[in-house]
């Protein structure tokens, strides 16, 4: 899988139940960019791919203490 753009992270998040606007799917795309290309020499032999949708729902979990 390469890197996503925003307009792919759009509907990805969409179908996850978590609509976001376009600064968001900028955020996103470029948080987890360097994953990607971190993947990129071993891209297509793991078991997954990296989902992006549910980041905004992780970002503002509160912790519980």
């Amino acid at each position: 899988m390469t890197r996503p753009t925003p307009k792919e992270i759009k509907p990805i998040a969409q179908v996850a139940g978590i609509p976001v606007d376009d600064e968001i799917a900028t955020r996103i795309a470029n948080s987890i960019g360097p994953a990607f290309e971190g993947f990129e020499a071993i891209a297509g032999t793991l078991p997954f791919d990296l989902e992006p949708a549910s980041y905004v729902v992780a970002q503002t979990a509160k912790v519980s203490k």
